[in-house]
């Protein structure tokens, strides 16, 4: 029988109305409403109707039929960066890739030993600056810079998934659900921007798992934490105590692994940079530089992701054969792992031509 709320994640997934979808698939729009509000009894629906619906989001119909329900966060419950900037359309979009990670979540916990959430409550620090020392105290990070923040966000337990998603206006979210931390990252983005964005997100996790505050203050708390979290201080003092030109930003960004941007707003803050030469490296920095990063780092790759699939394919299982048990079309697979793994797993057709085995790194 149909699911119809998996119909409905579905179709939000794939940023349609009901009124688009229900021309796509030739039914009444009125039709689709009453499916998806759960006023036409399940076993009633034509089968050719489910086919079609199917079809036209290409999803396998095997997600439809499935029962279980999916956890799809909402935007109460989910920490968006740059929410004013996405339409509707693109946040429920978003929303709905958070719950098909669920099911891949769900999927890998019941296979995997992963590593468990050590996320501390940092709600009652005075401030994000001293919260993003204490968390770097309590994690052992000291002042040293982050090589790899996908890597140290996966071994204190937060899942990380990718949003590809071919827009500037999402950014990444995150969420809690059933004590889990989930952090969301649009690949669309550059590298170190991608960086920024994962430790804004632990940010909230770790200062807003309770809700407060919200809007643009929890936006600044965030962005404060991951600037401090990323350039501690004293690292900052011991590299850069001044800074005279673009250029000397340039090939100062790489130790830190951020942008030449958000360097420069970190040299401001701490006093560095005055409000002056603060304005002119922006304006010099968008002139030369606009969306693109110079001198850009290779983009960061999941550990935790690229371990699964290796193991899987151990056991001759390929990502086609993961996303077939989850019922997922392999589209929606690959937006939410495969661009945070490295790009030789196999597929099936590419194992059918490659019967060497890939072992565990």
């Amino acid at each position: 029988m149909l699911n119809p709320s998996r119909l409905t994640l579905a179709r939000k997934r794939r940023k349609l109305t009901g009124r688009e979808l229900a021309n796509l698939a030739g039914i009444s729009p009125e039709h689709l409403s009453r499916i998806e509000k759960e006023k036409v009894e399940p076993e009633k629906i034509e089968p050719g109707t489910i086919d079609a619906l199917a079809q036209q989001l290409r999803y396998p119909v095997g997600f439809f039929h499935d029962d279980a329900e999916i956890d799809v966060p909402t935007k109460e419950t989910a920490s968006f960066r740059g929410l004013s900037s996405m339409s509707a359309k693109e946040r429920e979009s978003a929303l709905a890739a958070g719950g098909l990670a669920s099911l891949l979540s769900d999927w890998v916990d019941k296979r995997f030993d992963l590593p468990k959430p050590d996320l501390p409550d940092l709600r009652f620090e005075k401030c994000a600056v001293s919260a993003a020392r204490a968390l770097r105290s309590i994690w052992g990070l000291g002042e040293r810079p982050v090589s790899n923040v996908i890597r140290l966000l996966e071994s204190k337990g937060v899942r990380v998934f990718s949003l590809s998603e071919d827009t500037r206006n999402v950014d990444a979210f995150s969420c809690w659900r059933n004590d889990t931390p989930y952090v969301f990252l649009n690949t669309f983005k550059t590298p170190e921007r991608s960086r920024f964005d994962a430790i804004h997100e632990l940010g909230h996790l770790v200062l807003h798992r309770h809700g407060k505050p919200q809007g643009r203050e929890a936006e600044t708390e965030a962005d404060n934490f991951a600037s401090n979290f990323l350039i501690p201080d004293l690292d900052l003092i011991a590299h850069l105590p001044f800074a005279t030109s673009l250029n000397q930003l340039v090939k100062a960004k790489k130790r830190w692994g951020v942008s030449v941007a958000a360097l420069a707003y970190r040299l401001h803050k701490k006093g560095i940079l005055t409000d002056w030469h603060y304005r002119t490296f922006c304006i010099h920095i968008n002139k030369r530089f606009g969306q693109t990063e110079p001198d850009s780092m290779e983009r960061e790759r999941s550990v935790v992701w690229d371990k699964i699939f290796r193991e899987l394919w151990l056991d001759r299982k390929t990502r086609d054969d993961f996303a077939k048990e989850v019922n997922l079309p392999l589209d929606e697979f690959d937006a939410l792992v495969f661009n945070l793994t490295n790009s030789n797993i196999p597929t099936t057709e590419s194992a059918l031509k490659n019967n060497s085995v890939l072992r565990m790194i």
